[in-house]
This record gives structure tokens, sequence and C-alpha cells, in this order.
């Protein structure tokens, strides 16, 4: 039997917006046994030292919650080429050691890059191994992208939006190197619930069936400032039901109980890390959360209004602009006009139908299937 051919799928763990596209392309191309592919989902921090590994993904989660204006001032900077070139020189240094005991392990035919940070040091690995593999990077920021994926300006880019194609044509990248498709998004998500499910759904989970329900969304980190909004909306709100997802924030989960419990709410749900995102979206009426790629389009896919409280300049801004100039959700970063907000939406019946149809009108789909066969046949 001829050995399968190796595409190794490399991301690191920024956030769930790096593995997340990398899993759903892993999944894809293994479940089909006619291409004879074995995908290898690989993390480019595995070897690297510890320290390095907790002022990248640990550093990455610190700042988004507790201090995003200096990682926004950590943007900016990575504007300024140099800066950016000796950033990305610095990680390269300590992953490729680990990257080229990868490769020279794994004698791969295709490697797919979804972090910027593995970018230089791939492309440096193979050179010195003078190893002849197809590269392509997916830039997985699908409106405004960090700087630092655009470095190389030779490679093979997937990007997610007409308007990113330009700005690549703009930095000099050849049009032929650049491939437009939909995100990619778990399968599950290609299509919502239908809504006579909605129902039996709810019972299942304990929601009343007959009360609407708002989601508290942030992703694997939890939502920033999710105490505060829960308390805003619970003394507002005796009749809805609202949930919150504090995802890998236990400090979050652990306050959130304990407010349900001190003041009885019986209309809290409180989760922690979720492998049912779906589920609580089909059942959700609005979801208030940040805005990355990942989880806003998964939202709108399932026909659900996002309210977007905040989002990382300038790598998020397309992500609200997209929204927001489309009529498809709603960006409020006061927190005390929520309640408000929301009492718009749910009391007026055409103000919130509004927003489902624009929605719709968009079309969107999930691109994994697509990108996986744009990856295979490269």
């Amino acid at each position: 039997m001829q050995a399968k051919k190796k595409y190794l799928l490399l991301y690191l763990k920024t956030g769930g917006g790096h593995l997340a596209p990398a899993k759903s392309i892993a999944k894809i191309i293994e479940h089909d046994p006619s291409a004879n592919i074995e995908p290898v989902l690989i993390d480019g921090f595995e070897k690297t030292k510890k320290i390095i590994r907790f002022i990248i993904e640990d550093g990455y989660r610190n700042l988004q919650a507790k201090a995003r204006w200096f990682y926004e001032a950590l943007y900016a900077v990575n504007k300024v080429n140099l800066f950016a070139q000796i950033n990305s020189s610095l990680i390269s240094h300590f992953v490729k050691p680990y990257l080229r005991e990868v490769f020279r392990a794994q004698q791969p035919e295709k490697i797919v890059i979804f972090h910027f940070f593995l970018i230089e040091p791939v492309y440096e690995v193979l050179r010195e191994l003078k190893m002849n593999v197809k590269v392509i990077t997916v830039v997985t920021d699908p409106y405004t992208a960090h700087p630092l994926w655009f470095l190389n300006k030779n490679q093979n880019f997937i990007v997610f939006s007409e308007r990113l194609k330009y700005r690549c044509l703009r930095r000099g990248i050849n049009e032929a190197d650049i491939t437009v498709f939909p995100f990619i998004l778990n399968d599950k998500f290609s299509q919502k619930m239908p809504d006579e499910k909605i129902p039996e759904l709810k019972r299942e989970f304990g929601y009343d069936v007959n009360k609407k329900v708002i989601l508290l969304l942030g992703g694997g980190d939890g939502i920033p400032k999710g105490m505060r909004i829960l308390k805003i909306l619970l003394k507002r709100f005796k009749n809805i039901e609202v949930a919150i997802v504090c995802g890998k924030n236990n400090s979050l989960l652990k306050k959130a109980n304990r407010l349900k419990t001190a003041n009885k709410y019986d209309n809290l749900k409180v989760y922690g890390y979720v492998d049912f995102i779906f589920e609580l979206l089909n059942i959700s009426d609005i979801v208030i959360s940040k805005c990355g790629a990942s989880t806003f389009l998964e939202i709108l896919m399932m026909r659900k209004i996002p309210v977007i409280i905040n989002y990382m300049w300038e790598q998020e801004k397309g992500n609200v602009e997209f929204l927001v100039n489309n009529e498809m959700g709603i960006y409020e970063p006061d927190i005390s006009k929520l309640p408000r907000l929301i009492e718009g939406l749910l009391e007026d019946k055409s103000n919130y139908l509004k927003y489902v149809s624009n929605i719709e009108k968009a079309s969107l789909t999930n691109g994994a299937k697509k990108v996986a066969d744009f990856i295979k046949s490269f």
C-alpha cells in the first residue's frame, strides 16, 4: 500500500482563531480516503522554551483581558517593518529547532501555515534543509490582518475577503499568489438548526421554551467585562434567560457561579469551557460578544444578532466594520447602554428582523471544504 502523503498544518495557541481553522481543514482532508493524505497538526511552540510560550501565548491572553491598550500599542509598532522584522526573527530563532526536527521526521509534501510567527522559521528551515515543499499561508484575519502576515511577499496566500485581497495587492503582492475563499469554520456551523427543533433543544439544556435567551460569549478566554455585563442584564431582565460561557477563564467562572448562588438567579446559566457552542447559539436570540473572526462568523451563520462590546484594534477592526456597515450586528462598547439596546431588539420585532434579514441576504457560507480542496490540488 502506498504511504500516505504528509500535510503539516502549523498553528500557535494564541487564542482559538488559528487552531480552529487548522483543525477544520485537517478533519476534512482526513475524511477523504481517496486522497491518501495524512494531515498532521503541529503546534509550532511544542518544544519551545516555556518562557517564550508564556510571553507569546499567555501574554496574548493577558494583554487582551487586562491591558488591551498595550497589545494595541505593540500592534501599531509592528506596522513599522523594522520592528516587525526584529520580532519575527526573534521568534523564529526559538521555533526553528523544533520545526527542523519535525520536517526531517515527517518529510511533508505540503505545509499550511495558520500563524504569522511561523512564516519566517518555516521558509528558513526549508532552505537550510534544501527541501522542496509547497507552502500555503492561510491568513486567519478576514478583513484587517496583522502586518506580520505580509513581511514575506513571496508566498501563496489564502485570504477570506476581497477587501483583504485588495490590501495585499496594495502591498505589492502578486495577484496570482492570492486566493479568496469564504472563512473556515467547523463543519457543524455550516447550517443552523431547523426552527422546529429549538424548543426541544431548549428543554434539553434546561431553558424555558417560552423565554428569550441572551448569550454572553467571548471565545476560549471568556468575555471581557463579563461580570459587569451579567449584573446589569440580570438587574434589568427578570423574565429573560441569560447564559454566559466563561471558557478557560476560571476566575470569571467562579465569580459568575457565586453571583448566581448569592442572588438565586434561576434565569442564569453559567458554563466553563464547553463543546456545545453550536447548540447554545441556536437557542439564543441575541449574542453579546467580542469580535474575533471565528466567533462573530459562527454567530452570523446561526442567523443570530451579534452585539459586539469590544474588539482588538486594528486586527479586528474590519470585522466590526463588516457587521455595522452591513447592518448585521451592533457595536456598543458602553456596557451601561446594553439593556436599552437589547430591549429595542427584543420588543421591536421589525427592528430585530431587519438585522436577521440582512444576515440572511449576505448568504454567508463555510469555506472549509473549498479551502481543503484547494490545498489538496495546489
